[in-house]
């Protein structure tokens, strides 16, 4: 393996939203993303029916200190994109090293993937899990498409946080820092 680029540089960039004309193969480029290690979180927001819904989401991002913004994405196909993309608030959870449990149990289909989850309604009733190592209740901010997922924007109005590990992800596994 060498540290040259594996594809060329695309020379149309009016191509770059279209996934048949990438010369990158979309595995291997999955692969290449494993290498960096992620925290895990829970996304959470309530629905307007009065229902909690979450997943499991890698994709977290701190974007402005001031103003306090951070960001995620989810997939346009995802079942819970209408959730999400109504609600006026979510929640970030972060998860500790040993909530790896909770990270399976929000990344699989599920009708009730909160049944036996501890958890407090946050701002605009977006569920707070109980133990994570952090949380940011955001306003939904803004949104933006982002080739086949949506960006969420989030107004950080509330947090919390604790000394905790944090759960990591890494090359399709779960790890923790070793110190």
């Amino acid at each position: 393996m060498t540290d040259a680029p594996k594809h060329p540089i695309n020379p149309d960039p009016a191509n770059e939203l279209a996934s048949d004309q990438s010369p990158i193969d979309p595995r291997d480029f999955r692969n290449a993303l494993g290498t960096y290690a992620t925290g895990v979180t829970v996304i959470t927001a309530m629905a307007a029916d009065g229902k909690p819904y979450g997943l499991t989401c890698n994709s977290f991002a701190s974007v402005s200190l001031n103003p306090p913004l951070v960001l995620w994405s989810l997939v346009i196909f995802s079942q819970a994109m209408s959730i999400f993309q109504n609600a006026s608030h979510f929640t970030v959870n972060v998860l500790g090293a040993s909530q790896q449990a909770l990270a399976n149990k929000f990344a699989t289909s599920s009708e009730d993937k909160f049944a036996g989850v501890k958890w407090t309604p946050g701002l605009g009733n977006a569920p707070v899990l109980a133990d994570s190592v952090a949380n940011f209740q955001c306003r939904a901010a803004d949104r933006y498409y982002g080739g086949d997922h949506v960006i969420f924007l989030g107004a950080v109005e509330a947090y919390a946080y604790n000394r905790q590990e944090p759960l990591l992800f890494h090359r399709g596994g779960y790890g923790r820092f070793v110190t």
